[in-house]
Formats: C-alpha cells, structure tokens, sequence
C-alpha cells in the first residue's frame, strides 16, 4: 500500500492496520503491529515546540547560528520526535473496541541521531509485551523505532507503556 507525507496541519491519516480488539492483538507478541506514513518536521513545528516547552536553544530555533553548528542546520528537538509517536502510532494501527487509551509511561528512550529541519519521519511500532489488567483491559509494551528518510540510524528509539481499556 502507498502511503503519503501528511502535512503538519492536516488531521491525522487514519490508521494503516486495525486489529478486533484485545483478543485479536494478545497474539502479537514480537510481531509488527504497524508503520505509520512519513511526517515532515519543519521549521514551524520546532518553534511551535519551543514555545509550548520554553526550549528556545539557537540549535532549535536559529537558523542563521545553527548553519555554522554541528549539523549544518537547526534540529528538533529529542522530546520533539518523542511526542510525535502517539500521532505516528494512530496512523499505523488501531485495535478497535478500545474506548480509553492511556499513556502509562516508557520504560526506555533514546535519540541515536539527530533531526535536521525539513527531515520525514515515519515510525515501526512492534509488540513487545501483552498483560491483561484485572478490569478487562490490557497494558502494552510497544517498541518504537523512529526513522529518517535517508537516514543510516533510527532518530528515536522507545519502549512505550499503554493502557488500553474496553
């Protein structure tokens, strides 16, 4: 299937893979539960980023500064590219019958490269843990891996805590 660059702007592209309900993705376990589509990281996202989280570092934001610094141009931010998996994981699956959806932490995080502006990102999400919860719901551990068009190394790596309930 081909999949799109959705624009910053425009609303979420619906999940490429759905799985019917908890039963259906228990058996999961170590298998691909998605990819999502590729996401463009621009200059305004990061300057949105920085003013929501008071980060304004001249590599983030300046442009002129950044030309002349390690990457030859400005970067996201890490906690950037690790806020964008919720987005990247409703484009790549969706287990249907689930009525609350709840981020219960992350076990493990890191940025092994960097984002340069104008990069496309898309996301590989793998099961790595099913435990039912004693009120019918289930909590996941998924293991998300984000790429770079281009890129040699993954830009983020994480194992996320969710809590689905019925």
């Amino acid at each position: 299937m081909q999949r799109t660059t959705t624009p910053a702007t425009s609303l979420p592209a619906p999940a490429a893979r759905h799985y019917a309900g908890l039963e259906a993705l228990a058996g999961q376990v170590g298998q691909v539960l998605g990819e999502s589509d590729w996401v463009v990281v621009d200059q305004a996202r990061i300057d949105a980023f920085a003013q929501a989280t008071g980060d304004h570092q001249w590599l983030h934001t300046d442009a002129e500064r950044a030309a002349d610094g390690p990457f030859g141009t400005t970067v996201a931010h890490g906690f950037l590219t690790l806020s964008l998996l919720p987005t990247l994981m409703a484009r790549a699956y969706a287990v249907d019958g689930v009525g609350l959806r709840l981020n219960y932490g992350l076990e493990r995080v890191r940025f092994p490269a960097p984002v340069r502006v104008g990069s496309r990102l898309r996301a590989r999400f793998v099961l790595g843990a099913f435990d039912r919860l004693p009120d019918e719901g289930a909590q996941l551990r998924v293991d998300a891996t984000v790429e770079c068009e281009g890129g040699t190394k993954p830009v983020c790596v994480a194992q996320l805590l969710t809590r689905l309930h019925a």
